[in-house]
């Protein structure tokens, strides 16, 4: 199925009220935010009996969890050893951030030379769900909102590579940006970014829209730092250490400055 496709089902199903999420969902979707903020640190074992007493479900929903989990390297499962939180540093995640923007900013350049009629109206409904999210304050809704924005610019790149590659990265990044849509007065500064890339777009000019793209992204990085460190904060170390390694990721997200 294409991307277009799949955009335009799931506006569709937006119409119709959301379904309940599944007992798979719920226990992913907890434990990622456990990750991200820090609750569950690096390394800790995730037994399945533990879990499954714990959200008072049986174990096949848990293991799918892990599985899904793993399919965004948030844990790793080892054999005969079991499931454990993965050790993602700071570094790691900078790379993979850094990497995402660049991707995301190269699919608004190719919109903003390939959209058709289809993809302005996809784009501005998608903005309008945004703001209407926001207005209502209502976190999950302008998440999902905001999902479907970036990918209805991917879509509009007409570029299937790109998406594929943009997608496959964003979906290793989601528990961080969904957590990050979550802090005070985001959802405020992503609506005004989100009216100057669609300008950008709609106008056809390229480098802005790039540049919009990756501006956006620098709004998120100090959000996304600060979960990372809470999820890896240790005492105090010395130069070379691993902490010394976070702090100098830290100034990579920042720009390096």
């Amino acid at each position: 199925m294409t991307l277009k496709k799949r955009v335009s089902n799931t506006d569709e199903r937006d119409r119709r009220k959301k379904p309940a999420l599944t007992r798979t969902d719920t226990i992913r979707i907890a434990l990622e935010r456990d990750i991200v903020s820090g609750k569950l640190r690096p390394g800790t074992k995730l037994d399945e009996d533990t879990l499954a007493a714990s959200f008072g479900a049986s174990r096949t929903p848990v293991r799918e969890a892990l599985r899904l989990l793993a399919s965004k390297r948030l844990i790793e499962i080892r054999a005969h050893a079991g499931a454990f939180v993965s050790t993602l540093s700071l570094i790691d995640l900078a790379e993979m951030f850094e990497a995402m923007a660049l991707l995301e900013a190269g699919c608004a350049m190719l919109a903003a030379r390939r959209h058709d009629a289809r993809d302005r109206t996809v784009i501005a409904a998608a903005h309008e769900a945004c703001a209407t999210a926001a207005r209502n304050n209502d976190p999950g809704a302008f998440y999902r909102a905001n999902t479907r924005f970036h990918e209805c610019i991917y879509d509009a790149s007409h570029n299937g590579y790109l998406i594929a590659q943009t997608i496959n990265l964003g979906n290793r990044l989601e528990a961080y940006r969904r957590e990050a849509t979550f802090h005070p007065g985001l959802m405020a500064i992503t609506i005004t970014e989100h009216q100057q890339i669609m300008n950008a777009i709609f106008e056809m000019e390229e480098a802005e829209a790039a540049r919009n793209m990756r501006g956006h992204f620098d709004t998120l990085r100090n959000d996304i730092v600060s979960m990372a460190t809470a999820a890896a904060r240790q005492p105090a170390a010395p130069s070379g250490s691993r902490l010394a390694t976070e702090i100098d990721a830290r100034t990579l997200l920042r720009g390096g400055e």
